[in-house]
């Protein structure tokens, strides 16, 4: 892969070389000078791993089809899953660490609650995942190993339909015309997950990131809905990186969605997927990595009911375009089962 290989390793000039045109022999690398070069390629081959467990989650749910869509408020969700990844890892020719393949394999739960903010809907979600990691390839040219489990980096988000969705019960739903709708969020990870700062591989990041998005979902005809979505991931910067005393910042990373789905019934569908995500360059120790992302996913959606109450969500997603970062297929199952509260809407201005 091309890329930007990192700063060249500047000697400084040899001391005591003797004087009236005489040098003296050159004095061998001193044993601090010759792991400063290994210390620096494993510190950034360990921010090139650290995207297993971060750019993975990120990416793969990221390929969310109706974020947006319309639901009827003071409503209940439970969402549970289970999502496995395996993949290699697309690193830098120049690192410490080369020959990576990974499998992350993620449970999750999740709860979802739908309200009335000042007329629009609106809604918050909370999951919690967990996450075992097998991770293989070769440090230094010698083969190496690990497994990690643990608690990952819980997410949050609130979302509100600004336009084209007022708060509404099922009933009204059920009744009102398809619209095309306008919607925000605001993600947020937060540093939850199991973090050590002495191990090259963690299933936790120890930072906070924070995605605000805007949306638009578009109707097309009576059945086909677009969906397009355009955020930006900020990062906080990790000042216990491994190995626990190095600082690790990242730049921002843009991310763009775009999904074509098809209603087979009101509560059955299916969805193209595809995400765009640029950036997120990592800095170790005011050293720029050659790990900046400009990554192409693309993947499928299937959801069907199951009674009244509940629904099965299938989805697969892939990289077709990977140039650094985690190259991985993903494969995902989930359950959503939904309680309505029987409250009263807030009233309407001139109702």
């Amino acid at each position: 892969m091309g890329g930007r290989a990192g700063p060249p390793h500047r000697s400084r000039p040899q001391a005591g070389a003797a004087s009236h045109g005489t040098h003296a022999a050159p004095r061998p690398p001193s044993g601090h000078s010759m792991l400063r070069p290994a210390r620096t390629s494993l510190l950034g081959a360990a921010a090139v791993l650290c995207q297993v467990l971060v750019t993975t989650p990120l990416a793969a749910q990221d390929l969310d089809p109706r974020a947006y869509a319309h639901v009827p408020v003071n409503g209940t969700f439970l969402v549970t899953g289970f999502s496995v990844s395996h993949g290699a890892i697309v690193t830098d020719a120049t690192l410490a660490v080369t020959d990576i393949d990974a499998t992350v394999e993620a449970p999750s739960l999740g709860v979802a609650r739908s309200f009335s903010l000042f007329g629009k809907t609106a809604q918050v979600f909370g999951a919690m995942p967990y996450a075992w990691a097998q991770v293989s390839g070769k440090v230094l040219e010698e083969a190496r190993d690990i497994t990690r489990a643990g608690l990952s980096d819980m997410r949050i988000r609130l979302s509100v339909l600004v336009r084209g969705a007022p708060a509404a019960s099922v009933a009204e739903i059920a009744k009102a015309p398809r619209r095309t709708i306008l919607g925000t969020s605001l993600n947020i990870v937060a540093p939850t997950g199991q973090f050590l700062s002495n191990r090259l591989i963690n299933v936790g990041t120890n930072r906070w990131a924070f995605r605000p998005e805007f949306a638009v979902s578009r109707p097309l005809g009576q059945r086909w809905l677009l969906d397009l979505y355009s955020g930006l991931w900020l990062f906080t910067s990790n000042h216990t990186f491994y190995p626990g005393t190095a600082s690790r910042s990242q730049a921002p990373m843009g991310s763009f969605q775009a999904h074509v789905s098809y209603n087979f019934t009101r509560q059955s569908w299916a969805a193209f997927d595809t995400t765009y995500y640029v950036g997120g360059r990592s800095t170790v120790e005011g050293v720029e990595n050659d790990d900046r992302q400009n990554n192409v996913r693309v993947g499928g959606t299937l959801v069907l009911p199951v009674g009244r109450r509940h629904s099965v969500k299938l989805a697969v997603s892939r990289g077709a375009i990977v140039r650094a970062g985690t190259d991985f297929s993903t494969i995902s199952v989930g359950w959503q089962t939904a309680w309505l509260s029987r409250w009263p809407l807030p009233r309407q201005p001139g109702e």
